[in-house]
């Protein structure tokens, strides 16, 4: 086995999704330089040498097994891959990412590619306060000074604010720091496949909706007018009560919990098939109870158009389902949406998947993973 050497690299964004640039660099060295030992909180600084946006900026410590030139090419290669072409005789400028070696152990090393340790790093505040978290004692190798004695003499005095925790090593500890995903949907939009790929991939305890064993859906189907009210009515209890003992309940043995419906449905698709008079009393019922179950973390709602809810829920084939009408869909859709915006306060993604089968082709699920992240970050 090769010998390794810890490093520490500092990163930078200032264009685009900065917080989640930050996140997708992170996996990238990850993956392709090391093992990820240490990650500083996150800070807001003003651009530095130019006018532009504020930087977020962090530091990480990895070991790596590459020599000094080539952690520089593969954080070449990270960064480029992301849109940033290093231009020399542009000068400074606006990136989506910027990656700099800090430190290589306590060498010293000038080659044609790198100058290690950085030589502005004791001259950066946004640069050493992010080391400070996860290398105070750390020694200059040529100024004999640890961490904290460069951050008390920095001559740089701009403003710097700490603006987010850590953030994740690798996509898994991403998921198990959300704590309880509740992914939504139209019927046939495809939340109960997605809850289990993201439950089985990430170890996930899974919370799914038992409308299987309702015995009057398909009646309801059949006559919606006579058999709305007992229907919603079932359906809140025996969602209350699955809530409230699946999501109060923790497994020691998984990361956190995803389910495939978030209880507030109840009263979404109350409001399409009852009666006002019935929906009133219905409203107070459900008020009662929902200021007792848990609220997720992140909430998911999976768009899909009417033609494609429709050609999903014929695929499916359950029978009872056969008969719905496409307006029924688009008032069920349309208030979702409306409960959406009513929510301010509650992370929320809107993915339209229209044209994505996350289920047969990978792309497509990688790229459903890519946004819910985004949509945590922002």
């Amino acid at each position: 086995m090769s010998d390794v050497t810890l490093t520490y690299i500092s990163f930078g964004s200032n264009k685009g999704h900065r917080l989640y640039a930050l996140q997708k660099a992170i996996y990238a060295i990850g993956s392709q330089v090391g093992d990820i030992q240490a990650i500083s909180s996150v800070y807001e600084t003003p651009a530095l040498g130019f006018d532009g946006e504020d930087f977020l900026n962090m530091c990480i410590g990895v070991t790596t097994s590459l020599s000094p030139d080539e952690l520089m090419d593969a954080l070449i290669r990270i960064e480029e891959k992301m849109g940033r072409i290093r231009d020399p005789e542009s000068g400074y400028q606006s990136r989506v990412i910027d990656l700099d070696i800090l430190y290589y152990s306590d060498q010293v090393v000038q080659t044609d590619k790198v100058s290690i340790p950085h030589p502005e790093i004791q001259n950066r505040l946004f640069v050493l306060k992010p080391l400070a978290d996860i290398a105070p004692q750390f020694y200059h190798p040529v100024l004999g000074k640890d961490t904290r004695n460069l951050l008390q003499e920095c001559p740089d005095r701009s403003a710097i604010t700490k603006v987010h925790s850590p953030l994740s090593v690798d996509r898994a500890s991403f998921f198990s720091a959300l704590n309880f995903l509740a992914i939504e949907g139209n019927i046939g939009a495809g939340k109960t496949s997605l809850a289990r790929k993201i439950s089985t991939d990430f170890n996930a305890k899974i919370v799914l909706e038992r409308f299987a064993d309702n015995p009057f859906l398909p009646k309801f189907y059949k006559d919606q007018s006579r058999y709305a009210f007992p229907l919603e009515m079932s359906f809140l209890a025996d969602r209350y009560q699955q809530f409230t003992d699946d999501t109060s309940q923790f497994d020691l043995f998984k990361n956190f919990m995803v389910s495939d419906y978030d209880i507030y449905k109840s009263l979404i698709f109350a409001q399409v098939t009852l009666q006002k008079d019935e929906f009133n009393l219905y409203r107070k019922i459900f008020n009662s109870m929902y200021t007792n179950v848990k609220k997720p973390d992140l909430y998911v709602y999976l768009y899909q158009n009417t033609e494609r809810l429709l050609e999903n829920i014929r695929r499916r084939g359950r029978s009872y389902e056969q008969e719905i009408e496409p307006h029924y869909l688009e008032h069920i859709n349309k208030g979702y949406l409306d409960f959406i915006k009513s929510q301010q306060e509650q992370k929320t993604a809107i993915l339209d998947i229209s044209d994505m089968d996350f289920v047969d082709h990978e792309a497509d699920y990688q790229k459903i993973l890519k946004e819910i992240e985004q949509h945590w970050l922002q």
